[in-house]
């Protein structure tokens, strides 16, 4: 190989080493982003559990707390969250507004996992919960927007939880806040009452080693190519 071809090839070696090792401090860096999040988790769920009044439903702060709320459901404005699996098995999550006692304020409770091969179309008129309800389970946000609603057999199934669209839709207001109904042995089977999300590093760190492995071949690759124009020369 002549030397300008093989100057340039060295060249994309100590660059394609220099964006290795970018990425691997960038992965890093989120790495140590997520432990931040996960501490401020872990104390939210440590702390001693809220109980939710129309009042404290509407506190943003709550987000990973432990939470209570009694109320009544009501089902007509049952949400279905669609494209979800549970165990490796498709299948919906279905979310219903629990109405609290003033009557025009509702918090939305993810009641659980319902098994369904579509993963979009699912029967809840089964699963209805009736009269006072008492709720325990984990608060979290409620995001705005990317909600895309789909409509199929005059049924509407969501990609995720849309604050602004739903409370357009529903006859009160929505806290800003859901709760993830935690297990619970004397509930129904259906839904599948989901456990708490994982707290974990997640994969940066993983990520972070395979970023810096390539670098070092990158620069393995590079010293061969350098040595083969020395010889070369010599």
């Amino acid at each position: 190989m002549s030397f300008r071809p093989r100057l340039l090839l060295l060249g994309s070696f100590v660059l394609v080493a220099l964006v290795c090792v970018r990425l691997g401090f960038w992965q890093l860096a989120r790495l140590e982003e997520r432990r931040a999040a996960n501490a401020a988790a872990l104390a939210a769920r440590a702390a001693p559990e809220v109980g939710l009044d129309p009042s404290a439903a509407m506190n943003q702060h709550l987000d990973g707390r432990r939470v209570r709320a009694t109320g009544h459901y009501d089902h007509t404005h049952d949400v279905v969250l669609r494209g979800k699996a549970y165990n490796g098995g498709p299948g919906v999550e279905i979310v219903s507004p629990l109405v609290l006692e003033d009557g025009e304020t509702a918090v939305l409770v993810n009641r659980g996992f319902m098994p369904t091969p579509d993963a979009v179309t699912v029967q809840t008129d089964s699963v209805r919960e009736l009269g006072k309800v008492r709720v325990r389970g984990t608060a979290l946000l409620v995001t705005s927007g990317l909600g895309r609603p789909l409509e199929r057999d005059y049924r509407t199934s969501w990609a995720r939880l849309d604050l602004g669209a739903l409370e357009a839709s529903m006859p009160y207001r929505l806290a800003p806040i859901y709760i993830r109904q935690a297990p619970d042995s004397v509930l129904p089977r259906f839904p599948r009452r989901l456990e708490p999300a994982p707290i974990n590093d997640g994969p940066h760190l993983n990520y972070a080693i395979q970023w810096f492995a390539f670098a070092g071949m990158a620069a393995v690759f590079g010293v061969v190519i350098w040595r083969q124009k020395r010889d070369s020369r010599q």
